[in-house]
């Protein structure tokens, strides 16, 4: 397993300086000239990235970017960083940040290996798992995907779990519709209204979703894993230096406890803007994450 150490800030800059002359150009650059970092974001994957009651950004990823953002602005010696917010969807989230129109993205994007070839991930912050979610009176097992032969699940175009469900569908045989959705929001109204029988999603979003939903009781979240996801901030490919500054940035958080207690804010307790309480302990797997840091994209690793 894959594990980082934490260096002083001076260490730091001075090695950061070092890789930026060696690789060329990197986001440090734009970030010291313009002053500004923009953070990429969903607007609708609770309890990871969402909006307030004042259509602020915020969730338990968009926090920790902000907090990679203190140190970055600290390691670089900058007298003001401002940030700047800019939506995503599974769609644009890898070619916004590859055009340079985020820095980073703060959302619930899975590290996949296959995905290394356009983007690079921070040490894994979350440790999802792959479930499917229906109606209570919907007539399907959401722990058997063969329930739901000649039906429809809903899973966000683009995505892992549109990929992982789809590859299931094809295995079994089962004839199951698979439709795209833009975000975890569409995801889940197509199971509210009968459009699809059922979604398939990463735990910590069913979870989210039900309990944002005005009747959570009619909604059943599946126990059985479909595959692991481990999550983590996803950073431009190719620039070591900025690279380095934020996963050193995420490491702090992780071995200060901030990391930890950022869980604890937005999956045990009431958060923004309804007041909604996930109640869903630390999994064991991200526990081990965040005891063994790693940006390992390998769900293996993670088991």
């Amino acid at each position: 397993m894959k594990t980082f150490a934490t260096i002083s800030a001076v260490v730091a800059l001075s090695a950061i300086a070092h890789l930026a002359q060696a690789e060329g150009a990197s986001r440090l650059d734009k970030i010291r000239e313009t002053g500004t970092i923009t953070l990429g974001h969903p607007e609708t994957s609770v309890p990871f990235a969402y909006l307030d009651g004042n259509q602020k950004p915020v969730g338990y990823t968009v926090e920790i970017c902000e907090e990679v953002v203190k140190h970055i602005k600290t390691a670089m010696n900058l007298p003001s960083l401002q940030v700047r917010y800019n939506p995503t969807t599974s769609a644009t989230r890898i070619p916004l940040l590859a055009n340079g129109t985020i820095d980073l993205e703060c959302g619930n994007t899975t590290n996949k290996i296959d995905r290394h070839k356009f983007v690079a991930f921070a040490p894994t912050t979350f440790v999802a798992q792959v479930v499917l979610l229906a109606r209570k009176d919907g007539g399907v097992d959401v722990n058997d995907p063969s329930s739901f032969r000649g039906k429809a699940i809903a899973a966000q175009a683009g995505g892992q779990t549109f990929k992982r469900i789809s590859q299931i569908n094809a295995e079994g045989n089962y004839g199951i519709q698979i439709i795209g959705a833009k975000d975890t929001g569409e995801t889940f109204l197509m199971v509210q209204t009968g459009r699809a029988a059922g979604s398939a999603n990463d735990d910590g979003l069913a979870y989210g979703s039900v309990a944002s939903s005005k009747n959570p009781d009619d909604f059943v979240i599946g126990t059985k894993s479909l595959e692991m996801a481990p999550y983590g901030i996803m950073e431009p490919k190719d620039d070591p230096a900025f690279k380095k500054v934020v996963d050193e940035a995420v490491l702090d958080l992780i071995k200060s406890g901030k990391v930890a207690a950022i869980y604890e804010k937005y999956f045990n307790s009431p958060i923004p803007p309804h007041h909604i309480n996930l109640k869903y302990p630390m999994s064991d797997a991200l526990k081990r994450a965040l005891a063994h840091p790693t940006d390992s994209g390998d769900p293996a690793v993670y088991e």
